[in-house]
């Protein structure tokens, strides 16, 4: 079980590794400031563990989410939940923030490029690249993320293990307003941009379908091998993580860097590079994030392509594939930064979602609920997500202050009260009935 578990983590650590883990931690750490351990905790418990419970409760039903939601809540929800979540975590947001974060990171660094010139011809290329790829994905993209991942995680790691023993020392930069005011629901709210726990609906498929090749005599070793994969996916990252934080809270940045809206995660991780390794390490790093950014694109072209022609097979596969790589290609060119500010709002709403729904289907194993209940739950987050987003990012500050009443709304879950009131009439409600346990087919 250990060694099926420790196989099938490393593949999803591979899956999930990408650009975006690594620009958002060392950011978090010099925003911070001296509210340092309680946003990397809020960020850790949402970038981690809600991502990671997500992948384990998916993976506990052969069947899948669609499945869950569909028995729970209703089919047509089921079905627009995970085109949305499908269409954020592929041509939207996740796909174009890859390219354009290998852009930043790696490749604008060597060419001198402060104001995203070559950014265009660069994602022309990569696009090209990963659409032909995708085209005929073979077993060669595997091998070449299995062998890239573990050594770009190795460069990172010693990064951080360097610079945090040469900066350690270093003062932490003044802690931003949004932090001073809620630093742990500051933390909370960046572990949405990981966009880990919405990718874990889609690739607990990936772990069902692993775990079956591998084998197993009975329900129980399959359980428990699952819950191990979850672990080793959980620590590998928590460790990342905390470490990369733990170099931005410390590395000496410029006051203009500060003041600017250049991404501090990517500042970071090109300086420290180059302080630490030297001019010619940059290379390097160009290279790895290009690569692991390049896989992880391919690999969500693929699997967005084969969900969309699965459920609207009005489009070939190679259609669905063109049209993300061209939405990826067009939105990759909005820069960095825009796409993140984009991505925000949209990431507030399906969050919360996407955590009562998990809460839904571990209370719903162990404890008889009505149906009525559940979708009074999932309404409820639902709305109360809903206008929290528009609160924040319209400016109206009657309904912001009206959010700001819910109890935890300044740990940024204004939605858990809500969803705690849905849960008690789904326990009271009558038509109770418990969800059916799943069988190894």
């Amino acid at each position: 079980m250990f060694k099926k578990a420790g196989l099938t983590g490393l593949l999803l650590f591979g899956i999930f590794f990408g650009a975006g883990n690594l620009i958002f931690p060392p950011a978090l750490g010099a925003l911070s400031g001296d509210a340092f351990w309680s946003a990397i905790s809020g960020f850790v418990l949402s970038g981690v563990g809600i991502a990671v419970l997500t992948l384990i409760i998916g993976a506990l039903n052969p069947k899948g989410y669609v499945f869950e939601i569909s028995e729970k809540i209703s089919p047509l929800v089921a079905i627009i939940y995970l085109v949305v979540l499908y269409l954020a975590i592929g041509p939207f947001f996740a796909i174009p923030r890859t390219a354009t974060a290998a852009y930043e990171v790696g490749i604008a660094p060597l060419l001198g490029d402060k104001t995203s010139q070559y950014l265009l011809p660069f994602t022309l290329i990569y696009f090209a690249a990963a659409l032909l790829i995708a085209l005929n994905p073979s077993k060669i993209l595997d091998s070449v993320g299995r062998i890239l991942t573990p050594l770009f995680a190795a460069l990172i790691l010693l990064l951080v293990v360097l610079g945090v023993y040469q900066y350690m020392d270093f003062p932490a930069a003044n802690t931003a307003a949004e932090y001073l005011q809620s630093a742990f629901g500051s933390g909370f709210l960046e572990g949405y941009n990981t966009l880990d726990a919405l990718a874990s609906v889609a690739f607990s498929v990936i772990v069902v379908k692993t775990l079956r090749q591998l084998g197993f005599q009975n329900k129980r070793q399959y359980i428990i091998t699952i819950w191990l994969v979850g672990i080793v996916v959980a620590a590998g990252f928590s460790l990342l993580y905390i470490g990369l934080a733990l170099l931005g809270n410390h590395f000496p940045i410029p006051p203009e860097i500060m003041q600017s809206d250049i991404n501090k995660g990517v500042y970071i991780l090109s300086a420290a590079t180059q302080a630490i390794f030297g001019h010619y390490a940059q290379w390097f790093l160009a290279l790895m994030v290009s690569m692991t950014c390049f896989t992880t694109t391919v690999g969500l072209i693929v699997s967005c392509s084969e969900f969309f022609q699965e459920r609207f097979p009005q489009l070939s596969y190679k259609h669905y594939a063109l049209l993300f790589t061209l939405i990826g290609l067009a939105v990759a060119n909005l820069g960095l930064n825009t796409i993140i500010r984009f991505s925000v709002p949209v990431l507030q709403l399906l969050y919360p979602i996407t955590i009562v729904l998990v809460v839904l289907i571990i209370a719903h194993k162990f404890i008889p609920l009505a149906k009525l209940g559940m979708q009074l739950t999932a309404l409820l987050v639902g709305l109360t997500a809903l206008a929290d987003v528009i609160a924040q990012h319209f400016a109206l500050p009657l309904l912001s202050a009206g959010i700001k009443q819910l109890p935890f709304a300044e740990l940024a879950m204004a939605w858990v009260a809500p969803g705690l009131l849905g849960l008690l009439c789904a326990m009271i409600l009558p038509n109770r009935y418990r969800s059916t346990p799943f069988h190894l087919e």
